[in-house]
């Protein structure tokens, strides 16, 4: 039984759940909280989100935290789901490691949600939200990044905010919305970029970095939106013609926003 935010995922009141032995119902217990990545052949990808998975255990102890790949990893999402409910799990919430509202998370992780016999909600994508601007922030700092003082080293400055790519509208919009938001925050101007021809009405880094470049910006960093190290993320690096910041990885901010999509999910009404 699944929902996309909406769907109750139990039919007991909440605060309820079997009768203990002294009459009283038990509470239930929380959600499992389900991160679902898409998957890579880099080794790297693995690793980092495993560990990412180990932030978001230390910040909330106790709540059960468990990893699904929609494909080219294990555990699969369908048999993570599996495990749970062979397990006796009878809820989860599905958190997508993804940054826009493209195809996997409106159609690939609710279908594989649909079919499994666990009660299941499925949270909105990490993008956008200021905990990600957050994280894109402090790891382009971290590359060198200093927001210019004077006007003119300004008006040289640009950022490309560098994403996967998708050929949906809604991701395209939520790529542009956290485009808006980093450009808030730096004070200079940040496109939107996918590291694949995607979409004709995005363009790739490359033809981002040219059209700044025509534009007299020639002080342009590369912001990747990306979870892992990668085939995107060196592509991306190496069309950079000044400093390129790392992907997102095991940033604190990214671990707390994971949390809170669950929270948002958990709570949204019936």
């Amino acid at each position: 039984m699944t929902a996309h935010l909406t769907t109750s995922i139990s039919s007991r009141p909440p605060g309820h759940g079997a009768p203990g032995g002294s009459g009283r119902r038990r509470p239930l217990p929380p959600p499992a909280l389900v991160v679902v990545a898409h998957g890579s052949r880099d080794p790297r990808a693995l690793s980092t989100v495993r560990a990412l998975l180990e932030r978001v255990r230390a910040l909330r102890p106790g709540l059960p935290v468990h990893l699904g790949h929609i494909e080219l990893n294990e555990p699969l999402l369908t048999d993570t789901l599996a495990g749970l409910h062979a397990r006796g799990t009878g809820r989860a919430v599905l958190v997508p490691l993804l940054f826009g509202r493209g195809h996997h998370v409106k159609q690939d992780i609710p279908g594989t949600a649909a079919v499994s016999p666990l009660r299941t909600r499925v949270a909105a994508p990490l993008g956008p939200h200021p905990l990600l601007v957050d994280a894109l922030q402090a790891r382009l700092t971290e590359a060198g990044w200093h927001t210019p003082a004077d006007g003119a080293t300004r008006r040289a400055s640009a950022v490309v905010l560098a994403a996967a790519g998708s050929r949906d509208p809604e991701s395209r919009a939520d790529t542009a919305r956290t485009a808006e938001l980093l450009a808030q925050r730096l004070g200079v101007p940040v496109v939107p970029a996918y590291a694949s021809a995607a979409a004709p009405t995005v363009p790739t880094v490359p033809e981002a970095l040219r059209a700044l470049a025509g534009r007299g910006r020639h002080r342009v960093a590369v912001a990747s939106c990306f979870t892992a190290p990668g085939r995107f993320a060196t592509e991306c690096a190496a069309a950079s013609p000044w400093i390129t910041a790392a992907p997102l990885g095991t940033h604190p901010a990214l671990a707390r926003l994971l949390l809170h999509r669950y929270h948002q999910a958990r709570t949204a009404p019936a």
